[in-house]
């Protein structure tokens, strides 16, 4: 079901020319959604070009926001927010995180432990093998799988992960609404069943080239670690790993033989200094057992200490950080959804007040 504010929140994202990063300082600059939609062009233009000043006071596309409200009334539906207690904690700790997620199956799975599983679309049988047997391994000791939904190594790392407890989440460069390739509907569905779909591209987006990369992001955004099964040295798996080390992530490749196209993206990336695993069991002795990330709930022990931190004076980020021994990454990523709650307010010169 949906309401008033997955209606503001579908509205604020459906308008062209915002994406990610002038969302959220746009949230920051009004406080909800809904002051977003109602701001003046004046007020709007301290803060977005004319085009996307005009694109926001015209509002988003009627038609497009009715049916993706109608797609909402199925309960194994739900948009996910940058305010919503099952936002992936992880992803908060990113660059860019998207304002609001689609999801469809289990939103439990958004804040388990996940391990990602990429690799070459046109696989080997012997890549393919491995990469279920890898994730089977990892799901039975309780990782969530997340990877990409394509063909070949994608497809066996969600076949592994959906046989184990840990199950697996598919993010996808398309629209909920649709299947890509077409070849995994069948796939898809079972996961739906027992995992869960995600994405952040709005209902009827269709397969783009530009759309994988973004999809990457989340892909190891999400993720405490990613394995590489077979790739070539030009491909999006090799994308994938650059961004899991750029966020702070473990990077793992399987070697294969000296012969294989398919081995030089593995062997490439054990050179940079990714960890070469021969097993599952290389994977669990690094990352150790899976704990589980605690979804942010309203008024939880770590939100306190931040606002006890913070005070009712306004303190900047630098300040904020040495109180409490978080890293800037770690208190932005909680600053945020605290002032979408209305808990705090940011204020000019980067600096942060508490107001309840």
């Amino acid at each position: 079901m949906h309401d008033a504010d997955s209606a503001d929140w579908l509205g604020l994202s459906l308008i062209k020319g915002l994406g990610p990063i002038r969302t959220v300082k746009l949230l920051q600059a009004f406080g909800s959604p809904r002051a977003v939609l109602d701001a003046g062009a004046a007020a709007l233009r301290a803060h977005l070009p004319e085009q996307v000043v005009a694109a926001v006071r015209a509002g988003p596309d009627p038609d497009l926001l009715a049916h993706s409200l109608a797609w909402l009334d199925d309960p194994a539906n739900r948009l996910i927010t940058l305010a919503d207690p099952d936002y992936p904690r992880l992803l908060l700790d990113t660059a860019d995180p998207p304002p609001v997620l689609y999801l469809k199956g289990r939103a439990e799975l958004l804040n388990s432990p996940m391990l990602a599983v990429v690799g070459s679309r046109h696989a080997s049988q012997q890549g393919a093998d491995d990469a279920e047997a890898f994730a089977n391994s990892l799901s039975q000791a309780g990782w969530t799988i997340v990877s990409g939904l394509a063909l070949g190594i994608d497809a066996a790392a969600h076949r592994g992960g959906l046989a184990g407890p840990g199950s697996t989440l598919a993010v996808v460069g398309t629209g909920l609404d649709s299947v890509y390739p077409a070849a995994n509907h069948a796939l898809a569905h079972r996961i739906a069943t027992g995992g869960a779909l995600l994405s952040e591209f709005p209902l009827g987006t269709p397969a783009h080239p530009s759309h994988f990369p973004r999809r990457n992001r989340l892909i190891s955004g999400m993720a405490r670690g990613v394995l590489v099964v077979e790739a070539a040295l030009q491909s999006g798996s090799l994308i994938t790993a650059r961004q899991a080390a750029e966020q702070g992530r473990e990077v793992f490749a399987l070697p294969g033989s000296i012969h294989s196209t398919l081995s030089k993206g593995c062997h490439a990336l054990i050179k940079q200094g990714a960890k070469l695993v021969e097993s599952a069991a290389d994977i669990l002795d690094e990352l150790g057992s899976p704990a589980p990330l605690r979804p942010a709930t309203p008024g939880s022990a770590e939100e306190e200490a931040l606002l006890s931190a913070l005070g009712f004076e306004p303190v900047d980020l630098e300040t904020l950080c040495a109180r409490t021994n978080l890293t800037v990454e770690q208190a932005y990523a909680m600053l945020l959804p605290l002032e979408l709650a209305g808990r705090l307010v940011k204020l000019p010169g980067g600096r942060y007040q508490r107001v309840v």
